[in-house]
């Protein structure tokens, strides 16, 4: 019984995101899905099945770093860039044959800036916001799992790959003040942070994996990367600037689930990372970007209600790390003058979601019946 509830919950949380690629503040990571069939060797989708599902997440980034440490003196003398950043994923992932599958997310997002260096400078005191919202980039996949769930119940690996569609918009515009000798108010784009897209046509590849450790306990693993070879998206932020880069990013993450004794409610904790990385895999990375990646532990709760399952988990950040941009390395290298960005980082992500699995209509199944 609970063998059976503590598969569907890992076949669920798969379908959920493990990157969002999330709480990065001004470390422009792009909010991802998951997208295979999930995990679990009893509720990998049969031909005919679907599954949709809606995630939410949001993120108030506030906390400076260069390199690991901490710019603590960014928030005790007021000048700290605040970003406030709403997802919404929409899912739909279909089993086409045996272990095939194909899942398209469409996600849209809402982030509000706050800062004073973009509207004056910081000495000034000046505090004004910036705003984005809409579409962000449409991503489709198509996935297999290597092993028949038949002939191996409680291992299994899955592989998938897709597109990434530069649907978001990368040139963003909003309202900057205090610009310029005579303080006007501008037009201009806005920052990298908070544009919903990147404007590059990508790759994803996708692995997700599980084990069976008992009719209790499921362990389950997931990476993401994104190539990007686009090296640039044509977005100045001012004229002569650096144009903005289309970066590859990566996220992993490593969970166990837990079936309670209460009926339908299971408890998760995991750790991921997420990462703009310094280099691209393809194409050059001569562009700006602000690089990064923050490390977390995610406790969660889930809860399955026949074809339903509610989820929520709170990733709370235990290292952020603002590496060392190509560009600041080039700079350092012509000038010999030491030099690394900062970027403004989250300490927790509120992540929320529903997913619901449809069957096919002539099928009988007792897979969520069997508590009845």
């Amino acid at each position: 019984m609970k063998k059976i509830n503590l598969t569907l919950i890992i076949f669920f949380l798969g379908l959920f995101p493990y990157i969002n690629l999330h709480g990065q503040g001004c470390v422009a990571i792009r909010s991802f899905s998951g997208c295979g069939t999930g995990v679990g060797g009893g509720a990998i989708l049969l031909p005919g099945e679907s599954t949709a599902g809606m995630n939410f997440r949001y993120f108030h980034s506030f906390r400076h770093f260069r390199g690991t440490e901490e710019e603590k003196e960014r928030l005790e003398l007021g000048t700290e860039v605040i970003n406030d950043s709403y997802f919404a994923d929409f899912s739909y992932t279909y089993a086409f044959a045996r272990r095939y599958y194909a899942s398209l997310t469409i996600p849209f997002v809402y982030h509000e800036r706050s800062s004073m260096y973009e509207h004056g400078g910081n000495s000034l005191g000046d505090r004004h916001k910036t705003y984005s919202k809409g579409l962000a980039d449409i991503r489709f996949a198509v996935g297999h799992w290597f092993l028949d769930p038949k002939k191996h119940p409680i291992v299994n690996v899955a592989l998938a790959m897709g597109l990434k569609l530069p649907t978001g918009d990368y040139d963003a515009e909003g309202k900057f003040y205090n610009v310029g000798p005579d303080r006007e108010m501008v037009t201009r784009p806005l920052d990298q942070s908070i544009q919903p897209g990147d404007g590059g046509l990508g790759l994803t590849v996708e692995t997700q994996t599980f084990y069976q450790v008992s009719s209790k306990l499921i362990l389950n693993g997931s990476f993401y990367y994104l190539i990007n070879p686009k090296e640039d998206n044509g977005t100045r932020r001012r004229e002569g600037s650096t144009p903005y880069a289309a970066p590859d990013q990566y996220a992993a993450r490593l969970s166990m689930v837990y079936a309670t004794p209460l009926n339908g409610l299971g408890l998760s904790v995991g750790g991921r990372m997420e990462c703009v990385p310094v280099y691209d895999l393809i194409g050059g990375s001569d562009a700006y970007r602000r690089p990064g990646y923050a490390i977390s532990v995610e406790p969660g709760l889930n809860y399955q209600l026949r074809n339903f399952l509610l989820t929520a988990s709170i990733p709370v950040a235990i290292e952020r790390n603002r590496t060392q941009s190509y560009l600041d390395k080039k700079r350092e290298r012509e000038t010999g003058e030491p030099r690394h960005g900062d970027a403004a980082f989250a300490d927790y992500l509120i992540n929320v979601g529903v997913v619901y699995r449809f069957h096919k209509m002539n099928q009988v199944s007792n897979i969520f019946n069997a508590n009845q």
